[in-house]
């Protein structure tokens, strides 16, 4: 069984990821939507990374081949200098645990391509099974970012472009609550 993993923050899941799961559940038996967690970006995100797991589900049910899943709980370890470090949530070790040998990465722009082939290099080195796809973006996304969504949503713009249309409510109460709180 030819298993792929689509990683990302997915916060929140917009039209643009969708579009990416869709045409990578084509070529795969198993196609896991993988929330990673940033070490930089713990406490800042939207949605929990539990919240966005149960987003992608819904997002995805009808998606027969396609599973949601979060990369591991975060396990802080104190180092010695003080500062919190987090072990066991790299895409290299969720992808052998896995058992996935492939890695799906869209690509919206030229300067994504930078980053993510240094990632790709850096996830081959440490799992030397495990390749990179990169797709590229179809062109009405492009533009499509969490980032964006994010910023759109709080001054309660119109989301249905956007974000698929089974969250755009969950968006909207969260933004809300933010504001209001």
């Amino acid at each position: 069984m030819k298993t792929a993993i689509y990683p990302g923050s997915f916060d929140p899941i917009t039209l643009g990821h969708l579009n990416i799961i869709k045409r990578a559940a084509v070529c795969f038996d198993k196609l896991i939507v993988c929330v990673m967690v940033n070490s930089e970006k713990v406490n800042r995100g939207l949605f929990t990374p539990e919240e966005r797991v149960e987003l992608i589900r819904r997002v995805v049910a009808k998606l027969p081949n396609v599973e949601a899943d979060c990369s591991s709980p975060l396990i802080a370890e104190y180092a010695r200098n003080g500062e919190v470090a987090y072990s066991d949530g790299l895409l290299a070790a969720y992808a052998k645990r896995r058992k996935a040998h492939v890695v799906v990465k869209g690509l919206r722009a030229v300067s994504d391509y930078e980053n993510e082939l240094q990632m790709a290099l850096i996830n081959r080195k440490l799992n030397p099974r495990l390749e990179t796809m990169f797709l590229p973006s179809s062109a009405k996304y492009t533009y499509v970012s969490s980032s964006m969504v994010k910023e759109m949503a709080r001054y309660g713009a119109e989301l249905s472009d956007f974000v698929p249309r089974e969250i755009i409510g969950d968006v909207q109460r969260k933004m809300d609550s933010r504001r209001d709180g």
